[in-house]
């Protein structure tokens, strides 16, 4: 297959309300990552090339768990995120520790990507189908103009264990992005999602398509996030929380018309581990697809 795609993982996230490196924890049968499912699916639905954006603490950590499994049956690539790549000197605040947030995180990868690329977090497990649907636009479809991203129904992507963060989508009868809101405290109250803010207290529906930050696109984005990026900058350089996330340079290419974006329905299956008390559900759940042979007992034997 020619001009396969590739995929870069975002592997370089604090794990911070996790309590640790949950991108390197195991959960399979053989302890397997989640992120080694996730290459895996990216494997059989015919990506050329893996790059992975660690931070350099983990860089090594990451090389020993994935290299050895990996070796001859795809390319691998790792780049480094840290508070200061990208950031010209007249920009570095010192006293910053916070990352820089997911289009900060792609844009470290430019010099590393020539060809139509998807995008996902480490700690997300996606499920077959997405990967199949994001594979073949990014083979059939993308252009410089339009790019896409999984949807998924936002009943299907809580936590029973406290509020999460999630991008809630608005579309068009295309089934393409209008715009996006990151809405940052949601969960289930009874028979309704609520999305709560400082002064606010949103009722989001279900079936409302929501992304897990699976996006594809074409490699000419990354000129537009350098443009973006080099705007973000002077306008930030005081906040020292302030993050240059993938949402928001979707939002201003569909803003601008510069690009759209297709709402791919290939969101069918979602878990991740956003608490500790998580874990046990994603363990149970990749056994049942161990059993029923959706994955080999052995996923690089």
């Amino acid at each position: 297959m020619e001009n396969k795609p590739t995929l870069l993982v975002l592997a370089a996230g604090m794990g911070s309300r996790y309590g640790g490196n949950k991108q390197i924890d195991g959960f399979g049968p053989n302890g397997e990552t989640i992120l080694e499912y996730s290459i895996y699916d990216a494997i059989r639905a015919g990506f050329g090339k893996i790059v992975l954006i660690v931070r350099e603490e983990i860089l090594q950590l990451t090389k020993d768990l994935l290299l050895p499994k990996l070796e001859g049956k795809i390319e691998v690539d790792f780049v480094l995120q840290s508070i200061t790549s990208f950031v010209p000197e007249e920009f570095i605040n010192p006293e910053r520790v916070k990352p820089y947030g997911t289009a900060h995180a792609v844009l470290c990868a430019k010099d590393a990507i020539s060809e139509p690329f998807a995008v996902i977090n480490a700690d997300d497990f996606y499920g077959r189908e997405a990967f199949a649907v994001i594979s073949e636009f990014l083979q059939n479809d993308v252009r410089s103009d339009l790019h896409a991203m999984v949807g998924y129904a936002i009943q299907n992507v809580l936590s029973e264990h406290g509020t999460v963060s999630r991008g809630v989508c608005s579309m068009n009868a295309a089934n393409q992005l209008i715009g996006m809101v990151e809405r940052t405290s949601i969960a289930r109250e009874g028979n309704k999602i609520l999305a709560k803010g400082d002064s606010e207290e949103i009722e989001i529906k279900e079936g409302t398509p929501v992304s897990m930050n699976f996006w594809g696109f074409h490699q000419d984005v990354f000129s537009d996030i350098d443009r973006m990026w080099h705007e973000f900058l002077p306008a930030n350089v005081e906040n020292l929380k302030a993050e240059f996330f993938i949402p928001t340079v979707a939002n201003n290419l569909i803003e601008a018309e510069e690009a759209a974006f297709e709402i791919l329905e290939g969101g069918k299956t979602w878990f991740g581990v956003t608490y500790t008390e998580d874990k046990p559900v994603v363990i149970e759940s990749l056994q049942k697809m161990h059993a029923s042979g959706e994955y080999p007992e052995n996923l690089w034997k």
